[in-house]
């Protein structure tokens, strides 16, 4: 189970990283034109900024922490921090009444909830 968690946050870290960046990385203008970021319209550039940052924050957290033996703790409240993110996200699609990227962000939040689940559980790290 240990490596099961491993990989489920090694994939979350991919995922957040690259969404974090690009929300980091782009004006709010290129994000609204993305084909999947038309939710971005309701946010002011600030928000964007910020909530890329969180992203970027928790997939570094999923994996820096406990692969240096430094505060592993941290890894699951990284990963119940990218939850309550997913919540957000949830509700911001179910406010425009997009389903598609509803699915995806359940998948999302079930990934990150079954790592912080295993890592403040059964299987913390040693």
């Amino acid at each position: 189970m240990n490596i099961v968690l491993w990989v489920v946050a090694a994939l979350l870290a991919v995922l957040f990283l690259g969404a974090g960046a690009a929300k980091l990385a782009q004006s709010k203008e290129k994000l609204v034109a993305s084909p999947n970021m038309a939710w971005a319209e309701d946010f002011p550039p600030g928000a964007l900024k910020t909530i890329g940052a969180l992203e970027v924050l928790g997939a570094i957290g999923l994996i820096l922490p406990p692969v240096l033996g430094i505060v592993p703790v941290l890894a699951p409240l990284a990963a119940a921090g990218l939850a309550v993110t997913m919540i957000g996200a949830i509700l911001t699609h179910a406010r425009r009444k997009e389903i598609q990227p509803i699915v995806m962000n359940l998948a999302l939040l079930a990934l990150a909830l079954f790592v912080a689940w295993g890592r403040f559980g059964p299987y913390p790290f040693a």
